[in-house]
């Protein structure tokens, strides 16, 4: 490795934290949501919490608002639960069942989000990225190949045309 690939490479991911939120995300999710084992999972975030639904988890003073996303391929259904970057505890699951939502699609502009309409009163925009350095903001958690995964369930199994 060159020098400048040392000097100008991005901070190192620390895996055994990464893993340790990955399991406390499960948790989470299996307390909340009937059969959680049956989802996969990402973490997500919205960025538009005055939208958002779920308001602020257990005093959460953040814009951001946390997310543990999770879906399942059979019964095309993504379910959202909202968190704290510390997954100290976690809010009230939301689904989102393909054949009971108005639309779904994948917005590029400005940020690349998951975009699902479950009527015309609102819509929830998750954003999911491999991994965020600000942790004070966001959940530590590397998921590039569970993020691959979740990208090719919504865009073929569960977005609109």
């Amino acid at each position: 490795m060159g020098l400048f690939s040392k000097l100008f490479k991005g901070p190192e991911i620390d895996m055994a934290k990464s893993d340790a939120n990955r399991e406390k995300m499960r948790a989470l999710f299996n307390q909340v949501v009937e059969n959680g084992a049956d989802y996969q999972l990402i973490f997500g975030y919205t960025e538009d919490v005055s939208r958002f639904n779920y308001g602020f988890v257990h005093g959460s003073k953040t814009k951001i608002g946390n997310l543990i996303v999770g879906w399942k391929e059979e019964d095309p259904t993504v379910v959202v639960v909202p968190t704290v970057p510390d997954l100290s505890g976690c809010g009230d699951p939301t689904y989102y069942r393909r054949s009971e939502i108005l639309k779904a699609y994948r917005n590029k502009y400005p940020t690349d989000a998951f975009i699902i309409y479950p009527d015309k009163k609102g819509y929830i925009g998750i954003n999911a990225y491999d991994w965020l350095e600000d942790e004070k903001l966001y959940v530590y958690v590397s998921q590039e190949k569970e993020l691959a995964a979740f990208t090719d369930f919504f865009m073929n199994r569960f977005a609109t045309k």
